[in-house]
């Protein structure tokens, strides 16, 4: 492709995207640079990507593969005095124009094939998407034969297919199972929601998934859809109303507090020190701090500390954006990945317990255990697992 094609290309796809005419306010001021957790790493800061692209060098900021560079934390967007979308727009495209070209990281173009073929990106059958069910000892009611049910449960790809990540969709659905909650699954007729696609620059895909998933919501009847993963919850609440669909859609963060006063009755006592990780795609993005925070402050018992960086200005666990899909190709720009600086930050507060909110969060943190060394001394709890050990205890 030449670079008249590739400029042609890339300024009609963001001028699809809302806001994106805004790409020309931009004042290069540097703010986005200093805000990105790759900021060090990268020959091409958010700053110098757009600079790049004014001047007709797009072949320069896709052969450096600063494009790839990005966890789509939202820090950048957020910061921004011109408002730029630059989390949704600007780095999107970029990677749209890679995979035109046919040269995205191996292990993300594995990830984004496996979606496109299989519905997920761990290349599993369809009919195994909710084995995780037989693995509580109650009944976890599958749409398909429920019809109808107040809360649809989207358990997305990681809570459905990954070891480690099923432990919090098992813990969630039991803590539901306790309130007496009237919820169903999609089971295999469930598909990836397909964000981390959309900000990997696979638009296509991300719109081809979100037409056949609106068209299995539209066959059942409820009220509301419940997800604990961060980005299933932001492309529902933002990206599926593009295509016609819109539903109550919560967190499974804000789930748990509107129960708060029934789970408050139920809670048992715990003995530890608690820190919170704001992920990205519940707080920055989508401004959700207060309500985890209440959730665990009211378990009788846990002493909640907070990291330096919270809020706004967490840090984040480096999976979103299709980060959880390029880890070989972030390790050879960079020392310290953000998950290893983050448990270092729980770690430095004293923390026995490091809670998450977000499916990616946990994986991205046990392994950063591991790597810092402070595996045995910390250790990384979704926020259902916490409620629902408060539950038993």
């Amino acid at each position: 492709m030449e670079v008249e094609e590739m400029l042609e290309t890339y300024y009609e796809r963001i001028g699809e995207i809302p806001g994106s005419e805004k790409f020309i306010q931009c004042i290069q001021c540097g703010t986005c640079g200093g805000s990105c957790p790759y900021g060090m790493g990268t020959l091409f800061t958010p700053r110098r990507m757009i600079l790049a692209v004014r001047a007709g060098m797009v072949k320069e900021v896709l052969d450096s593969g600063a494009q790839w560079l990005c966890t789509s934390c939202f820090t950048c967007s957020l910061r921004c005095p011109s408002q730029i979308p630059i989390t949704d727009a600007i780095i999107p495209a970029l990677r749209e124009l890679s995979l035109l070209e046919g040269n995205p990281p191996e292990e993300l173009a594995a990830a984004l094939m496996n979606i496109a073929r299989y519905g997920n990106s761990f290349r599993e059958s369809p009919r195994k998407r909710d084995k995780w069910t037989k693995e509580v000892d109650f009944e976890v009611p599958v749409m398909a034969k429920k019809k109808s049910a107040d809360v649809l449960f989207i358990t997305e790809c990681f809570g459905a297919y990954h070891r480690r990540c099923k432990e919090i969709t098992k813990a969630f659905a039991k803590v539901m199972h306790l309130l007496g909650v009237d919820f169903a699954i999609l089971g295999n007729e469930e598909r990836c929601i397909g964000d981390l696609a959309r900000l990997s620059g696979e638009f296509g895909l991300f719109e081809d998934l979100a037409e056949k998933n609106i068209r299995v919501f539209e066959k059942y009847e409820f009220n509301k859809i419940v997800t604990h993963d961060a980005h299933a919850y932001n492309a529902l609440i933002r990206e599926y109303p593009k295509f016609g669909f819109e539903k109550e859609t919560l967190h499974h963060t804000q789930f748990l507090y509107q129960n708060l006063a029934k789970l408050k009755e139920m809670f048992g006592k715990l003995d530890y020190t608690v820190t919170y990780h704001d992920s990205c795609y519940v707080g920055r993005r989508n401004g959700i701090y207060e309500e985890p925070r209440e959730v665990i402050r009211a378990i009788p018992g846990v002493k909640f500390v907070e990291m330096k960086r919270i809020r706004e200005n967490a840090l984040c666990c480096g999976g979103g954006g299709g980060g959880v899909w390029l880890d070989s190709f972030i390790k050879e720009h960079i020392k310290e990945r953000p998950a290893e600086s983050r448990v270092k930050e729980a770690a430095a507060v004293g923390a026995d317990v490091l809670v998450t909110a977000c499916t990616l969060d946990v994986p991205m943190f046990e392994d950063a255990l591991k790597v810092t060394g402070l595996e045995g001394e910390l250790e990384v709890k979704d926020i259902a697992e916490l409620v629902l050990e408060a539950l038993e205890s």
